[in-house]
């Protein structure tokens, strides 16, 4: 596993597999400390409808969990480990009391079963995408928590190299430690949208998790701000030692939403909006 897997960043792999960038219309702010311009008018009618229908979409939301009733989630094939289609139920909270132990800061102990793994899957993905990996001490404790005992020194390895890359660190902006410049802070972030079991049996699962990534730089001198992508990591997971463990994965882009013409934020507020909006916890 490299950097470039988890994050998109390098021109190379922006020319060959770049196809989930530029595909999110944004409106930049005037004056933005990011170097923008702000697009020209001709909006406003756009802006209208895209702000109608999402009331729609929300009356009909609500509408439809009002009327919802005693859906029973563990009689639906959604939560076989071998259903290949989930429907609308497997994604909805079934009761199962969620992890309670951790490593570190990621959350481990799961359930020996379907929905165990997709937390799992989530869980893992979050701390692989996130801006812990930048730092050596704490990417040895992410690896050594998230993969096998018998692949994570390998990983340990190849990762070690590869975030150690005086090259690649400056493509992303990034000082040769690691870290972000002065007065500017850096963002890496995976947010689960879904999961799903496509294969399992009594010691090994393949789970499909869908997120959205942040990553960038936010800060009035940053030449590469936020930006949000989307992506599917297949995960195998084996049972060892009582929990879900890694042991390898793909990665492929998509499926990516129609991006909505909305104004970007500025430095600033993205900066505000890191530092004080945490990540959670994922298991249902």
């Amino acid at each position: 596993m490299t950097p470039g897997d988890e994050h998109d960043y390098g021109e190379s792999a922006r020319s060959d597999e770049g196809q989930g960038y530029g595909r999110t219309r944004l409106r930049l702010p005037e004056n933005d400390p990011y170097g923008g311009a702000r697009r020209g008018g001709g909006r406003s009618s756009s802006r209208s409808l895209v702000t109608v229908v999402g009331v729609v979409v929300l009356l009909i939301a609500a509408i439809a969990f009002a009327n919802r009733g005693g859906d029973d989630p563990s009689s639906t094939s959604a939560n076989s480990p071998t259903g290949d289609k989930p429907n609308a139920t497997s994604t909805t909270a079934t009761g199962t009391k969620p992890v309670d132990t951790k490593s570190g800061t990621i959350p481990t102990g799961y359930a020996h079963d379907a929905q165990g793994a997709q937390s799992a899957a989530a869980n893992y993905g979050i701390a692989l995408g996130s801006a812990d990996m930048f730092n050596t001490e704490l990417r040895h404790e992410i690896v050594n928590t998230v993969y096998a005992p018998g692949v994570a020194a390998n990983k340990q390895s190849a990762l070690d190299t590869a975030y150690a890359s005086e090259t690649f660190l400056s493509n992303i902006g990034l000082d040769k430690d690691g870290s972000a410049p002065q007065g500017q802070s850096f963002v890496s972030r995976v947010i689960p949208v879904g999961t799903k079991v496509t294969a399992s049996t009594g010691s090994k699962a393949t789970v499909e998790l869908w997120y959205t990534s942040l990553f960038g730089l936010s800060g009035e001198a940053s030449t590469n701000p936020v930006s949000e992508s989307w992506f599917t990591t297949t995960y195998q997971l084996d049972w060892v030692n009582g929990d879900w463990k890694i042991t390898d994965f793909q990665q492929k882009d998509g499926p990516v939403p129609v991006g909505r013409d909305q104004q970007a934020s500025t430095a600033d507020d993205m900066t505000k909006a890191v530092e004080e909006f945490g990540g959670f916890t994922y298991a249902r």
